[in-house]
């Protein structure tokens, strides 16, 4: 890192795979430093939830962000076991933000999507497309769960964002 930049980290929550994306910015426009993902592997939530705070605890470790941004959980209603099983892994990701001494900031899908395509019901394509065109990238990032935790980072990026604020009124 360079020094006075200021580290994001995006995390796009999932019990199988978890997106995380970290930023660097000095004031002006934020670079992307690292993107991937933690994978729960396989077998019993205990055992899931342990690997990704693991994994989560390391990145914390390695960047040492001044903020953890993460996805607001949505669920359908015919699917509460689907936003039940997200809860568990976002609280994982919050526990770790909180040994790291990292505040949260909580951003709903729909206002990352709106914030960078100008639709808050954007598909995945348009969301790994708009990451591309935001930081010069030949190729999106796979999977998808990266562009969306990179997506989140640049949200409150921007949504920190003095001359952003100033541009929105």
């Amino acid at each position: 890192m360079k020094e006075g930049e200021r580290i994001v980290v995006g995390v796009d929550p999932g019990l199988n795979i978890t997106g995380y994306g970290v930023l660097a910015a000095n004031g002006g426009a934020p670079r992307l430093v690292e993107a991937g993902v933690i994978r729960g592997g396989r077998g019993a939530i205990e055992r899931r939830l342990q690997e990704l705070h693991v994994g989560l605890s390391e990145l914390l470790a390695t960047y040492r962000p001044a903020v953890v941004a993460i996805e607001e959980l949505y669920s359908h209603y015919d699917r509460p076991r689907t936003a039940i099983l997200m809860g568990h892994a976002r609280g994982v990701i919050c526990l770790a933000a909180a040994q790291a001494s990292s505040p949260v900031f909580h951003y709903a899908a729909t206002h990352v999507k709106k914030m960078l395509t100008g639709s808050g019901r954007a598909p995945k394509n348009q969301m790994q497309a708009a990451v591309c065109r935001e930081f010069g990238l030949r190729e999106p990032p796979h999977p998808a769960d990266v562009a969306d935790a990179v997506a989140i980072a640049l949200c409150h990026h921007y949504s920190q964002s003095t001359t952003w604020k100033a541009l929105q009124g």
